[in-house]
């Protein structure tokens, strides 16, 4: 699998997994608040840090039409119409460059999800490293074309989508002139439970895709992320708050900054602890091989005696001969004095 280098960082199954904390609409409509958040998610360990490009009026039509409300009983935004969900979270683009040169300067890298063909452009001219496709684009062809016409590493999330219409959108990704794709195991609720999560997705989607697979984690807590590093994901993003308690259109489902610190050591714990296929004592574990069980003598023992379950154990450390040997040294006879404490070995045995 080739590693992508982004901003001099390397992204792959050889690298500590790559964290992504997404302020999303975190800021509450407040730029301070938002620097904020790019400092505390450096703070945390953060790798990289996103935002979402887009107004309202890029995202749907100002309409009070059934189907541009949000009727869901269990939404977090039940009531609100599409419109004013998107005028409460966007985050203003004259933001953007502050946000973007703030996570630099604390060595984090900055980039944007956009969802229309002017957030690309927009966000072109500031250079950013990389791109996002949230879930509910996936199938948004045209706009994936426009994305991966930069030349730029895309990173897209595959919530709801099927397998024929990944395939479509890797193709048309790689047509248009993506080299550098990661996809993101995502579930697309909010907050989003382990049991719909399916995490054994991940090596089947990268092994479908021939592309690195990461973890886009809607459920709360560090479990979900862990596990699937240990099943191969290279990339993992969370939603990302100062504090829960302060509200705000994804504040639920966001970690804060001691759990972020707690994911970005877990899952590179989690990678660390992958290795590789191996057997037999590593070399740090050749220094304990003394403390497994052996055969001493346990009474002093004078030549000719015979060797009984009385007068030799099998007992740590490991200095003599080895257990599987015991029964067959039941009935013979020692051809020496040994005194008890003393490791046995086969020039003991007459």
């Amino acid at each position: 699998m080739n590693e992508i280098i982004v901003e001099g960082r390397k992204i792959g199954p050889n690298h500590k997994p790559f964290i992504i904390a997404e302020m999303s609409g975190n800021h509450n409509q407040s730029l301070e608040r938002a620097l904020a958040i790019v400092e505390a998610a450096s703070k945390a360990g953060a790798h990289a840090l996103k935002i979402q490009t887009y107004t309202a009026d890029t995202m749907t039509l100002n309409l009070e039409n059934p189907e541009f409300k949000i009727e869901d009983s269990d939404s977090l935004w039940k009531g609100h119409t599409l419109y004013q969900l998107y005028q409460q979270a966007y985050t203003p683009w004259e933001w953007h460059k502050p946000i973007f040169d703030r996570a630099r300067e604390l060595g984090m890298i900055p980039f944007s999800t956009p969802f229309d063909e002017t957030a690309v452009d927009f966000l072109e001219e500031l250079d950013v490293p990389m791109y996002k496709i949230a879930s509910f684009e996936n199938t948004d062809i045209p706009l994936i074309k426009k994305v991966a016409s930069t030349g730029k590493p895309m990173i897209i999330s595959t919530g709801m989508a099927t397998v024929a219409e990944l395939d479509e959108t890797v193709r048309a990704a790689r047509e248009a002139g993506c080299k550098d794709l990661v996809l993101l195991k995502c579930t697309s609720t909010y907050p989003a439970s382990p049991e719909n999560t399916n995490i054994l997705t991940i090596p089947h989607m990268r092994e479908l895709f021939d592309c690195q697979v990461g973890l886009s984690d809607h459920t709360m807590g560090v479990g979900v992320a862990v596990a699937s590093v240990a099943l191969g994901a290279t990339v993992i993003e969370k939603h990302f708050t100062l504090s829960r308690a302060d509200g705000g259109v994804d504040s639920a489902f966001s970690m804060e900054p001691n759990e972020l610190k707690t994911l970005v050591v877990e899952t590179e714990r989690a990678w660390q602890a992958l290795g590789e296929v191996k057997y037999g004592p590593t070399e740090k574990e050749k220094a304990s091989l003394k403390f497994r069980r052996s055969i001493y003598v346990a009474k002093d023992i004078k030549t000719g005696d015979i060797f009984t379950k009385e007068n030799i154990r099998v007992v740590r450390p490991g200095y003599g001969l080895e257990p599987k040997y015991y029964e067959m040294l039941l009935g013979r006879k020692a051809n020496k004095d040994i005194k008890a404490g003393t490791p046995l070995n086969w020039n003991d045995l007459k």
